[in-house]
Protein backbone atom coordinates (compact mmCIF):
# COMPACT_ATOMS: atom_id res chain seq x y z
CA UNK A 1 0.00 0.00 0.00
CA UNK A 2 1.31 3.09 -1.14
CA UNK A 3 -0.05 6.61 0.28
CA UNK A 4 0.51 10.17 -0.33
CA UNK A 5 -0.16 12.49 2.57
CA UNK A 6 -1.02 15.92 2.50
CA UNK A 7 -0.72 17.87 5.54
CA UNK A 8 -1.71 21.28 6.59
CA UNK A 9 -1.43 20.63 10.62
CA UNK A 10 -0.45 18.01 13.79
CA UNK A 11 -3.37 15.72 12.98
CA UNK A 12 -1.90 14.72 9.53
CA UNK A 13 1.97 14.59 10.64
CA UNK A 14 0.39 12.38 14.28
CA UNK A 15 -1.32 10.24 11.75
CA UNK A 16 1.33 9.85 9.11
CA UNK A 17 3.60 8.38 12.15
CA UNK A 18 0.97 5.94 12.85
CA UNK A 19 0.86 4.60 9.35
CA UNK A 20 4.29 4.18 9.57
CA UNK A 21 4.08 1.23 12.05
CA UNK A 22 1.55 0.01 10.04
CA UNK A 23 3.14 -3.40 7.95
CA UNK A 24 1.08 -3.83 4.49
CA UNK A 25 2.15 0.29 3.88
CA UNK A 26 5.47 0.12 1.66
CA UNK A 27 5.23 3.99 1.11
CA UNK A 28 4.65 6.82 2.65
CA UNK A 29 4.61 10.10 -0.09
CA UNK A 30 4.83 13.63 1.46
CA UNK A 31 3.15 16.03 -0.49
CA UNK A 32 5.20 19.66 -0.86
CA UNK A 33 7.22 18.62 1.91
CA UNK A 34 10.60 16.45 1.84
CA UNK A 35 11.59 14.04 4.67
CA UNK A 36 13.38 15.62 7.67
CA UNK A 37 14.00 11.66 9.61
CA UNK A 38 15.37 8.83 7.90
CA UNK A 39 12.65 6.10 7.34
CA UNK A 40 13.19 3.68 4.26
CA UNK A 41 9.32 4.27 3.45
CA UNK A 42 8.92 8.13 3.82
CA UNK A 43 9.46 9.79 0.91
CA UNK A 44 8.62 13.16 -1.61
CA UNK A 45 5.74 12.63 -4.21
CA UNK A 46 7.20 13.28 -7.21
CA UNK A 47 4.00 11.55 -9.24
CA UNK A 48 1.00 11.61 -7.22
CA UNK A 49 -0.67 8.66 -9.67
CA UNK A 50 1.96 6.13 -8.10
CA UNK A 51 0.55 6.32 -5.14
CA UNK A 52 -2.81 4.33 -4.34
CA UNK A 53 -4.59 7.18 -2.66
CA UNK A 54 -4.44 10.23 -0.71
CA UNK A 55 -5.26 11.13 2.78
CA UNK A 56 -5.71 14.88 4.29
CA UNK A 57 -6.34 16.64 7.06
CA UNK A 58 -6.89 19.95 5.28
CA UNK A 59 -10.71 21.28 6.67
CA UNK A 60 -11.04 22.70 3.03
CA UNK A 61 -10.47 19.32 0.91
CA UNK A 62 -11.40 20.22 -2.61
CA UNK A 63 -8.22 21.03 -4.17
CA UNK A 64 -6.66 17.22 -2.54
CA UNK A 65 -10.11 15.55 -3.69
CA UNK A 66 -9.84 16.78 -7.26
CA UNK A 67 -6.02 16.17 -7.15
CA UNK A 68 -6.44 12.14 -6.14
CA UNK A 69 -9.42 12.02 -8.80
CA UNK A 70 -7.55 13.49 -11.36
CA UNK A 71 -4.22 11.16 -10.50
CA UNK A 72 -6.81 8.24 -10.75
CA UNK A 73 -6.27 7.26 -7.06
CA UNK A 74 -8.85 6.95 -4.21
CA UNK A 75 -8.69 9.78 -1.35
CA UNK A 76 -9.00 9.86 2.12
CA UNK A 77 -10.51 13.15 4.25
CA UNK A 78 -10.65 13.85 8.09
CA UNK A 79 -12.90 16.75 7.12
CA UNK A 80 -16.64 15.56 7.27
CA UNK A 81 -16.77 17.31 3.95
CA UNK A 82 -20.13 16.60 3.01
CA UNK A 83 -20.86 18.74 0.41
CA UNK A 84 -17.29 17.73 -1.48
CA UNK A 85 -18.57 14.17 -0.88
CA UNK A 86 -21.83 15.09 -2.41
CA UNK A 87 -20.30 17.11 -5.84
CA UNK A 88 -17.50 14.38 -6.37
CA UNK A 89 -19.19 10.58 -5.18
CA UNK A 90 -20.49 9.96 -8.73
CA UNK A 91 -17.24 10.99 -10.26
CA UNK A 92 -15.12 8.35 -8.25
CA UNK A 93 -17.40 5.70 -8.24
CA UNK A 94 -17.77 5.82 -12.11
CA UNK A 95 -13.49 6.32 -11.65
CA UNK A 96 -13.78 2.71 -9.65
CA UNK A 97 -12.27 4.91 -7.04
CA UNK A 98 -12.94 5.41 -3.13
CA UNK A 99 -13.47 8.63 -1.53
CA UNK A 100 -13.66 8.21 2.36
CA UNK A 101 -14.74 11.41 4.28
CA UNK A 102 -15.25 12.54 8.10
CA UNK A 103 -12.44 10.36 9.34
CA UNK A 104 -12.19 12.06 12.40
CA UNK A 105 -13.74 11.20 16.05
CA UNK A 106 -17.03 12.90 15.72
CA UNK A 107 -18.28 11.92 12.29
CA UNK A 108 -15.73 8.73 11.83
CA UNK A 109 -14.80 7.12 15.70
CA UNK A 110 -18.15 7.65 17.42
CA UNK A 111 -20.64 6.94 14.65
CA UNK A 112 -19.10 3.95 14.17
CA UNK A 113 -19.18 2.96 17.63
CA UNK A 114 -22.79 2.89 17.69
CA UNK A 115 -23.25 1.25 14.27
CA UNK A 116 -21.58 -1.36 15.48
CA UNK A 117 -23.93 -1.56 18.56
CA UNK A 118 -26.48 -1.71 17.10
CA UNK A 119 -25.31 -4.17 14.36
CA UNK A 120 -24.86 -6.39 18.11
CA UNK A 121 -28.53 -5.48 19.48
CA UNK A 122 -31.34 -7.99 18.36
CA UNK A 123 -34.04 -5.18 19.18
CA UNK A 124 -32.94 -1.85 19.68
CA UNK A 125 -35.27 0.57 22.13
CA UNK A 126 -33.13 3.74 22.34
CA UNK A 127 -29.53 4.83 20.68
CA UNK A 128 -27.29 8.01 21.75
CA UNK A 129 -24.32 9.11 19.97
CA UNK A 130 -22.02 11.85 21.57
CA UNK A 131 -18.65 12.99 21.44
CA UNK A 132 -16.44 16.02 22.10
CA UNK A 133 -15.53 19.22 20.72
CA UNK A 134 -13.15 22.17 21.81
CA UNK A 135 -14.80 24.60 23.72
CA UNK A 136 -16.03 26.09 26.90
CA UNK A 137 -17.69 23.40 29.11
CA UNK A 138 -21.82 23.89 29.54
CA UNK A 139 -23.08 23.91 32.93
CA UNK A 140 -26.59 21.86 31.63
CA UNK A 141 -27.89 19.52 29.28
CA UNK A 142 -27.62 15.96 28.53
CA UNK A 143 -25.62 14.03 30.86
CA UNK A 144 -23.45 11.82 29.16
CA UNK A 145 -20.87 9.62 30.61
CA UNK A 146 -17.43 9.46 28.55
CA UNK A 147 -14.70 7.13 30.32
CA UNK A 148 -12.33 9.41 32.54
CA UNK A 149 -10.07 10.86 31.71
CA UNK A 150 -12.65 12.70 30.00
CA UNK A 151 -15.42 11.99 32.60
CA UNK A 152 -19.10 13.02 32.87
CA UNK A 153 -20.03 15.70 30.93
CA UNK A 154 -23.52 18.17 30.01
CA UNK A 155 -23.73 17.81 26.17
CA UNK A 156 -26.08 19.86 23.79
CA UNK A 157 -27.72 17.94 20.79
CA UNK A 158 -26.64 18.62 17.18
CA UNK A 159 -28.17 17.11 14.28
CA UNK A 160 -26.01 15.22 11.75
CA UNK A 161 -26.79 13.20 8.50
CA UNK A 162 -25.22 10.06 9.98
CA UNK A 163 -26.61 9.03 12.95
CA UNK A 164 -29.37 9.86 15.12
CA UNK A 165 -29.64 11.51 18.35
CA UNK A 166 -26.36 12.80 18.83
CA UNK A 167 -24.83 15.40 21.27
CA UNK A 168 -21.75 17.48 21.66
CA UNK A 169 -20.07 18.27 24.87
CA UNK A 170 -17.95 20.88 24.30
CA UNK A 171 -14.15 20.09 26.81
CA UNK A 172 -11.79 22.55 27.24
CA UNK A 173 -8.51 21.16 27.40
CA UNK A 174 -6.19 18.84 25.23
CA UNK A 175 -8.56 15.98 26.10
CA UNK A 176 -11.69 14.11 23.90
CA UNK A 177 -13.66 11.55 24.22
CA UNK A 178 -16.32 9.57 21.83
CA UNK A 179 -19.48 7.34 23.18
CA UNK A 180 -22.19 5.26 22.14
CA UNK A 181 -24.83 3.97 24.32
CA UNK A 182 -27.36 1.67 23.16
CA UNK A 183 -30.53 0.14 25.04
CA UNK A 184 -31.93 -3.38 23.58
CA UNK A 185 -34.55 -5.94 24.38
CA UNK A 186 -33.61 -9.45 25.02
CA UNK A 187 -34.93 -12.56 26.41
CA UNK A 188 -32.92 -11.69 29.92
CA UNK A 189 -34.74 -8.50 29.86
CA UNK A 190 -33.61 -4.82 28.52
CA UNK A 191 -29.74 -4.27 28.33
CA UNK A 192 -28.23 -0.75 27.94
CA UNK A 193 -24.79 -1.22 26.42
CA UNK A 194 -22.29 1.96 26.76
CA UNK A 195 -19.27 2.26 24.77
CA UNK A 196 -16.41 4.81 24.79
CA UNK A 197 -13.10 6.19 24.09
CA UNK A 198 -11.14 9.18 25.69
CA UNK A 199 -7.64 10.30 25.31
CA UNK A 200 -5.48 13.31 23.91
CA UNK A 201 -7.71 15.04 21.48
CA UNK A 202 -4.98 15.39 18.59
CA UNK A 203 -3.98 11.70 18.90
CA UNK A 204 -7.56 10.56 18.76
CA UNK A 205 -7.88 12.82 15.29
CA UNK A 206 -4.78 11.01 14.18
CA UNK A 207 -5.62 7.84 14.63
CA UNK A 208 -9.13 8.33 13.21
CA UNK A 209 -7.31 9.30 9.93
CA UNK A 210 -4.79 7.03 10.03
CA UNK A 211 -7.58 4.64 10.18
CA UNK A 212 -8.75 5.67 7.38
CA UNK A 213 -6.33 5.45 5.14
CA UNK A 214 -5.18 1.85 5.55
CA UNK A 215 -9.19 0.56 5.53
CA UNK A 216 -10.32 2.98 2.95
CA UNK A 217 -10.65 -0.21 -0.09
CA UNK A 218 -12.72 -2.39 2.08
CA UNK A 219 -15.92 0.43 1.13
CA UNK A 220 -17.40 0.36 -2.18
CA UNK A 221 -16.50 2.69 -5.33
CA UNK A 222 -18.04 6.12 -4.57
CA UNK A 223 -18.38 8.31 -0.90
CA UNK A 224 -18.67 6.36 2.21
CA UNK A 225 -18.22 7.14 5.48
CA UNK A 226 -16.41 5.32 8.22
CA UNK A 227 -19.69 4.34 9.96
CA UNK A 228 -20.67 2.26 6.60
CA UNK A 229 -18.06 -0.31 7.50
CA UNK A 230 -18.00 0.06 10.95
CA UNK A 231 -16.62 -3.24 11.80
CA UNK A 232 -13.81 -2.90 9.98
CA UNK A 233 -13.38 0.66 10.35
CA UNK A 234 -13.30 -0.17 14.36
CA UNK A 235 -11.59 -3.13 13.86
CA UNK A 236 -8.55 -1.47 12.57
CA UNK A 237 -9.13 1.55 14.92
CA UNK A 238 -8.60 -0.82 18.01
CA UNK A 239 -5.44 -2.50 16.09
CA UNK A 240 -3.40 0.58 15.40
CA UNK A 241 -4.14 1.96 19.41
CA UNK A 242 -7.47 2.83 20.13
CA UNK A 243 -8.53 1.81 23.62
CA UNK A 244 -12.25 1.61 24.01
CA UNK A 245 -13.99 0.71 27.41
CA UNK A 246 -17.32 -0.53 27.75
CA UNK A 247 -19.92 -0.83 30.49
CA UNK A 248 -23.47 -3.21 30.56
CA UNK A 249 -26.41 -2.72 32.41
CA UNK A 250 -28.89 -5.33 32.69
CA UNK A 251 -32.53 -4.62 33.90
CA UNK A 252 -35.76 -6.70 34.04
Amino acid sequence: MRLALHQEGEVATRAGRILLAERSLTALGLIDKHPTEPEDRLEHVDVLATYDALLTDSESPHPQIEAALSAGISCVVWADANGAAAEYGEAFEEADLRLLTGCNLGSGIAPSLTAHEVAATETVLDVTTAWTEPGTPRRRGQAIPFPEPVGSRWAEARETPYTDRAFVAKVAGPWAGAMARVTGATNAGVVTRIVGVADLAVHLEALALATGAIVYSQYPPGASRPADSADAYLSKALDVGLDVAAHTHHSD
